[in-house]
């Protein structure tokens, strides 16, 4: 485990542990309160976010903020962050391996942050930080307590572009983030 930022930025710079670091523009550590209380874990970067090196830029990332601010909460009160932290080639879904590659990043990612709660964006986030039996459709909507951390899991920003339907639920499961933040 890493202990201090530097140190997992330093070595995710100089990362192979998988072959995504091969096409990557840029690494995309994270961004936001590096003391929040509210943690969101994407999928990985896309093309905005891979030629920024800052997560949820693009259109997804768009949309995300206009729920938070909707919600009255500032992207920068929160931090956000991904499974992977290199693009995976055409966006695709980051394969097992190359999230298991990333996962003492992220852990460490967490330990630092010390978050209450973690909003978990999409299938990917859910499976790989609460187990692979988990499915979005099945576990979206609901809490999951782990180690001393709330768990939300909801629909990825990217899947809402897609299927407008899902707003609804995503801004529900963002009001249940909501009060639970104001309960603590």
């Amino acid at each position: 485990m890493y202990e201090t930022w530097e140190q997992i930025k330093n070595d995710i710079c100089n990362c192979q542990k998988c072959k995504l670091y091969q096409n990557r523009t840029n690494i995309v550590l994270g961004e936001g309160n590096k003391n929040a209380d509210l943690m969101f874990i994407g999928e990985g970067p896309g093309a905005d976010e891979d030629r920024e090196g800052i997560p949820f830029v693009g259109k997804a990332g768009k949309l995300m903020n206009q729920a938070l601010i909707g919600l009255g909460l500032k992207r920068q009160e929160a931090y956000i962050t991904n499974i992977v932290k290199c693009r995976p080639p055409g966006n695709r879904t980051p394969e097992l391996e190359e999230a298991k590659s990333c996962m003492n990043y992220l852990r460490s990612q967490v330990m630092l942050v010390k978050p209450k709660i973690i909003v978990l964006l999409g299938n990917t986030a859910l499976k790989n930080v609460l187990g692979q039996e988990y499915s979005i459709t099945a576990s979206r909507g609901k809490w999951f307590q782990k180690k001393g951390i709330w768990y939300m899991p909801t629909w990825h920003p990217a899947a809402l572009l897609r299927d407008e339907s899902k707003k609804i639920d995503f801004w529900k499961d963002l009001k249940l983030v909501l009060e639970k933040m104001e309960e603590k």
